[in-house]
């Protein structure tokens, strides 16, 4: 390196080996775009994937030696030299296919701190690396092959479409949501350190720049992985205004701006103030399960959102003070303009005299200082909780989107055309897609909640001849409906405290409502649009959840009126099969259907892929899905309505993750009809958003996969003939393998297994985040445990079940029934698109699953007789990795793609050391526990450590 100068101890490490990648080795690509060129899914939990040849690694190669110089270099300063040559000999014994188990399990508990840290440590440095490097490769690409949204739009225009996409654009919406789902292990101070490790990469290799590195990792060092409490609502809300505030600043006006550009190309004109991008949040509006999301709370994380809006702004239109100099005796403003202008002035004495007089003359630059104005006052109003008024501040972003479209206006009726079509109109579009909210919040909460408010309301009454709790489904749907219809009151809760009516679940319940009302009031009609039902079993738990939003005033029938939309969340097999039953139910009322129709004739629906996946196995979640989009699509036709579909992916497989590109244009035909929600949670967030380059490829891969699938697939891609039997094959398929997923999960037994198998009991005193692991009143068991903890057990092992399990038992069967004995599979496989997205994942997660290394977890914490679980893994494993190379024709998981294996054999050698030292250090704890000694506080610190450790390795905790 030669530009640290080293210390008397750094002078150590030169007779060491560094903690690097050897010449051989790169890092983990966690989205990497040249690991999917050949097709083949990336090693991370989301990303994209671009065509394109393989990458030159050289570069990266040199990145991570320079990080691992670094870090061995502070390992010796902190540590002295044995830590770094005990690292170095443990890496190399693995690179030789040496078992090191035996050696880590003698390490004591403050060196295993150590240890994993510093692998954790090489991990995290070694995806950065890999982050910058993938966002120089996008650059080169973007700069030879055009953009994503170029790409797209040249496709429509080939297909002669172009002309009749305008429709299509202005109603386009892509939406990624956040949510606080604990799947993130690293904290946000690291995430931060790491950011700036990425800039210092991307920058010239100075004296200074290297100084500063150094300087980083050294931070990276001392600072604590773990958190020391849970966090609350609002510390997650902080966190996703992070990734906000950065995404408001670049990826995004430069994608929106992409978007207006390409399709002004082929006469397409995107509306000004068309939203086709924005962003969702459920964090502090996400209720299921989590007593920690008050009605207040809400309210504070809305306040907390306003606040770091208004500040995105106020810096917006100070950019646009210096830029918009015209002067009026060169332009002439309009008369609406000149009117609005001294309008401001008169009704806001608080701006200051010299901005007046110096500005007299330049009537863009001083209406862009009376905007700013009215931004401080909103942000006074909001703290000091007066009433709007719209003289002098904003009450939700269309009024301020008014006065900045009416100077655009203004400049193009007066030769000021690319002064509007530039960076004001950058401006307006970004502050559409962000609003003064920065992320539309949706409120989300158990159907179970609504039905125990409502149980109280009309036993009160005595109307009914059954307790509310004991009526049947169809006779409380009945009931419900009629209520929907009547006009009365069901109860005085607007005239008295809910208090005199309800219990303290009830109050809580019913307080959303109210919030949701204030928070409307307060804030304007963009800040809370859904309110999602999750469990929804049918109609009535939809009902009872408007009938609740009338009795807040929130909904009137007769007015036709309703101020926010409801969401019915299917989430379990059984459900996703019924989903367009359901859907009918629900469009065949008249009192909803006027609903649907006061919100704009657009009905949401979420699918939920963690729970399908846990109930039914991967192969049923995926395959109920799409079906169940199919009969959305249909009923949402036949009633006249457009459907908007939110996916509430996780990150892994397991959870509906994989490439988003990918699955977007795998969508059945006709279901994205220019709008899509998807849930963004945990690692996903800070993977795809914490480098600008890659937000920015993220953010335009899913505009363009949207707007694709919207213009150019409104019709089957395939014959009918061909969609009905590959659809009838992929039945087969589901009912097999989710016969043997259940044989499996159902077991009396596998409760015992997992726990003992996996460090899943950790997971709560890791403080990811603030909804517990279980669902409330649960039982022990695996039935209790959310999705999360589910999937975290098996990936800490390195077992993956969840990706995985059942498929082979179902491409088996159905290959060897004589019904299907025409199939070509291999046809089928490069065809339709729904099949390869769903084996590219699958053969993803069995290339990430590690059965010799989960074969030391069985074997060192299992009881031998609970052994067989890991035997029938083990068989379902190898049969699944034959049978889909069977269908894709290859020799070997991933073997289009030879740099993605060769990275996932190189991750091994470092991610291999923190499993051995988890499995010991789990096998000491529970001894102790066993025993009733207590623990030692090292080895409980050395655990969680090692969880991290962990996911970071595999970029994926749940």
């Amino acid at each position: 390196m030669g530009t640290i100068q080293p210390s008397h101890q750094e002078a150590a490490v030169s007779a060491h080996p560094s903690l690097r990648a050897d010449d051989a080795d790169v890092a983990e690509p966690s989205t990497s775009a040249s690991a999917s060129a050949a097709g083949a899914a990336p090693a991370s939990p989301e990303g994209f994937e671009r065509p394109g040849r393989p990458a030159d690694d050289a570069e990266l190669r040199a990145a991570i030696r320079r990080l691992g110089d670094l870090l061995g270099q502070t390992l010796v300063r902190q540590h002295g030299p044995e830590l770094l040559e005990q690292v170095e000999a443990i890496r190399a014994l693995g690179k030789q296919g040496a078992d090191v188990s035996e050696l880590l399990a003698e390490v004591g508990p403050e060196q295993a701190i150590k240890l994993v840290r510093a692998f954790t440590a090489y991990f995290n440095l070694a995806n950065t690396a890999e982050q910058v490097h993938r966002g120089r490769e996008l650059a080169a690409t973007r700069a030879a092959e055009g953009s994503w949204l170029g790409q797209a739009v040249d496709r429509i225009e080939a297909a002669g479409l172009a002309g009749t996409a305008a429709e299509a654009v202005a109603h386009l919406s892509v939406r990624p949501v956040f949510t606080a789902h604990p799947t993130e292990a690293a904290r946000r101070t690291v995430l931060a350190k790491l950011r700036k490790v990425a800039e210092l990469l991307d920058a010239p290799q100075t004296t200074a720049n290297e100084r500063r590195l150094a300087e980083t990792v050294e931070q990276l060092w001392q600072t604590d992985e773990l958190r020391i409490t849970r966090p609350e609502p609002v510390d997650e809300a902080r966190n996703a205004v992070y990734y906000l505030d950065e995404l408001a600043a670049h990826a995004a006006p430069e994608v929106l701006e992409e978007l207006a550009f390409e399709l002004r190309r082929v006469g397409i004109e995107l509306p000004l103030t068309a939203r086709p991008l924005s962003f969702g949040s459920w964090i502090g509006g996400d209720r299921d399960g989590n007593p920690n999301v008050t009605p207040q709370m809400t309210l504070d994380v809305l306040e907390l959102q306003h606040e770091h809006a208004i500040r995105t702004v106020l810096a917006a239109m100070d950019t646009l003070r210096d830029l918009l100099s015209t002067s009026e005796r060169v332009a002439a403003p309009t008369a609406e303009l000149r009117a609005s202008l001294e309008a401001d002035l008169a009704a806001l004495p608080e701006i200051p005299a010299r901005y007046r007089r110096l500005n007299a003359e330049e009537p863009y630059r001083l209406k862009a200082t009376t905007i700013r104005q009215k931004l401080l006052n909103t942000r006074t109003r909001i703290a000091e909780g007066r009433p709007h008024d719209p003289r002098r501040d904003y009450r939700g972003t269309a009024e301020l989107l008014r006065d900045l479209t009416l100077m655009r206006d203004s400049l193009l009726a007066d030769r000021g055309e690319l002064i509007a079509r530039g960076e004001l109109e950058t401006a307006i579009r970004t502050i559409a897609a962000f609003g003064l909210q920065h992320a539309v919040l949706d409120i989300r909460e158990h159907s179970d909640a609504h039905h125990h408010v409502l149980a109280q309301l009309f036993d009160r009454l005595g109307d009914q001849p059954w307790r509310y709790a004991d009526l049947p489904r169809d006779y409380r749907r009945r009931l419900l409906g009629k209520e929907l219809a009547s006009s009365r009151p069901l109860s005085p809760l607007g005239q008295v405290p809910a208090e005199t009516l309800l219990d303290a679940a009830g109050v809580k319940t019913f307080g959303v409502f109210t919030a949701i009302r204030t928070a409307l009031e307060k804030y304007g009609p963009d800040v809370i649009e859904s309110y999602i039902v999750s469990m929804t079993r049918g109609v009535d738990d939809l009902f009872a959840a408007v009938v609740l939003a009338r009795e807040a005033g929130l909904v009137d029938i007769h007015a036709r009126t309703a101020a926010i939309g409801f969401v019915p969340l299917l989430e379990t097999p059984d459900e996703l099969k019924v989903a367009g039953q359901i859907l009918d139910d629900l469009l065949s009322d008249p009192s909803y259907a006027a609903i649907v129709a006061a919100r704009g004739g657009v009905q949401e629906v979420m699918l939920g892929y963690s729970d399908s996946n846990k109930m039914g196995g991967i192969a049923t979640s995926q395959w109920e899905i799409h079906r169940a989009q199919r009969e959305l699509r249909d009923t949402a036709i036949k009633h006249g309505v457009r459907i908007r579909l939110f996916h509430g992916r996780g990150g892994t497989v397991g959870r509906g993750g994989g490439p988003s590109h990918e699955a977007i244009l795998a969508q059945p035909w006709g279901t994205l009809d220019g709008e899509i929600k998807v849930t963004e949670q945990g690692e996903v967030i800070s993977d795809k958003y914490a480098i600008p380059a890659l937000a920015r490829e993220n953010l335009e891969l899913t505009l363009a996969a949207t707007l694709e699938a919207t213009v150019l697939h409104r019709a089957p891609r395939q014959s009918a003939e061909d969609l009905a039997t590959w659809s009838a094959t992929m039945e087969g398929v589901s009912e097999a393998a989710q016969e043997r997923y259940r044989e499996l999960v159902e077991h009396p037994d596998l409760p015992a297994y997992f726990f003992a198998s996996t460090p899943v009991d950790l997971l709560g005193d890791l403080h990811l985040g603030s909804r517990p692991s279980r669902r409330p009143d649960s039982s022990a068991g695996i039935d209790g445990l959310r999705a999360i903890p589910w999937v975290f057990g098996w990936t800490q092992s390195r077992q993956i079940v969840p990706g995985w399990f059942g498929v082979g038992t179902g491409l088996a069967a159905v290959r060897r029934h004589p019904d299907f004995t025409d199939v070509d599979w291999q046809d089928m496989y490069a065809r339709w698109h729904f099949f390869r997205n769903f084996l590219g994942n699958v053969s993803m997660t069995l290339a990430k699953t590690d059965l010799r290394i989960a074969r030391h977890y069985v074997e060192t914490l299992v009881p031998r007789e609970l052994h067989h679980f890991f035997d029938t893994i083990t068989e379902e494993y190898e049969r699944t990795v034959a049978e889909v190379l069977r269908v894709t024709g290859e020799s070997e998981l991933l073997g289009r793609n030879a740099t993605l294996a060769r990275t996932l054999r190189v991750r091994d050698m470092y991610l291999d050391p923190i499993s051995y030292l988890q499995v010991s250090l789990l096998k000491r704890q529970r001894e102790a526990v066993a025993q009733e000694r207590a623990v030692d506080p090292d080895l409980g610190r050395a655990l969680l450590l090692s969880v991290n450790g962990i996911a970071a390795g595999l970029k994926n905790t749940g």
